[in-house]
């Protein structure tokens, strides 16, 4: 068995490949980090690092051993996070929310399975809108969200639902009748815009500037809200990309859905506050994955 030492040491070197950085990360000497290295290399029968006056590396056999012991150190201080938690167990108040219609059932699912399994600590749930989901998360009105990627500035995952896209457009609009487009044609109708708060990267994903081809995208007008831009829609002055569960949860006899056939899916999960991963907020999320898991299909 590896000592402690013996383990830390290795991987913060195998990391840094500085002996100074190694020592300073540690709170050792530079001496007493060589001293363990070369022990541990007696003990493997070979080097585990190339150094010279100016340069670490790690040997063939030190990437192999870096290699193989990192996921095991992972994975048994996350053995030890969950022992802790158990022990103290998951007590308090958890706010969770959904941004969308077609989250709520996820999230209800996950609230309720979380909930059976941590019955000292209470679940509220909410929704938000898209004007005000990130600004929940900062200022700590909400712990966890479900919603779309990307999410950018948050921690994100594990994916639990994906969706095919669809092209909103009006039901009079010229693509109203077709069976599928291809992601081409964003490059020939306005496309409407999310609000101005919406972060980059989904704004990037959702209303690209350009098609895949590289044709530039035009800009049609921004709305408020969903409903609001599928309001835009219907009237005529531009396209919008959604996922196909908008055909069941925003059905408009003035709105058409169009599958876009060659269009990446649209995958939704759990954000949080990377400074807000609380015991309450991990317990969350594996009770959301194991409801997704077990959700009917369609």
């Amino acid at each position: 068995m590896l000592e402690r030492v013996e383990t830390e040491v290795f991987l913060t070197l195998a990391e840094e490949l500085h002996f100074g950085r190694t020592a300073e990360r540690l709170h050792l000497t530079t001496g007493r980090v060589s001293q363990v290295v070369r022990k541990l290399e007696r003990r493997i029968g070979g080097p585990l690092f190339e150094r010279s006056s100016r340069v670490v590396r790690l040997s063939p056999v030190g990437r192999r051993l870096a290699d193989d012991l990192a996921p095991l150190v992972a994975g048994m201080e996350e053995a030890l996070r969950r022992a802790r938690d158990a022990s103290r167990g998951v007590t308090g108040e958890l706010r969770v929310a959904f941004l969308g219609e077609w989250t709520a059932p996820l999230l209800l699912r996950a609230a309720a399975l979380f909930g059976e399994r941590n019955p000292d600590c209470r679940v509220d749930v909410r929704e938000v809108q898209l004007a005000t989901s990130r600004a929940s998360l900062v200022d700590g009105s909400v712990d966890v969200l479900i919603a779309s990627y990307p999410f950018d500035g948050m921690a994100c995952g594990p994916v639990l639902t994906t969706e095919r896209r669809v092209l909103a457009v009006a039901a009079t609009h010229p693509l109203a009748g077709e069976e599928s487009v291809s992601a081409e044609v964003l490059a020939e109708y306005p496309v409407i815009q999310y609000p101005a708060v919406t972060s980059a990267a989904f704004k990037r994903d959702r209303t690209p500037d350009r098609t895949p081809s590289g044709r530039p995208v035009p800009k049609g007008p921004a709305g408020g809200s969903f409903s609001e831009m599928l309001t835009l829609v219907a009237m005529g002055r531009g396209v919008l990309p959604v996922g196909e569960h908008s055909r069941r949860y925003y059905p408009r006899p003035d709105v058409v859905y169009v599958p876009i056939r060659d269009a990446p899916p649209i995958e939704r999960g759990p954000v949080w506050l990377e400074g807000n991963t609380t015991a309450r907020v991990r317990e969350f999320v594996r009770a959301a994955v194991d409801a997704a898991a077990s959700a009917p299909q369609g």
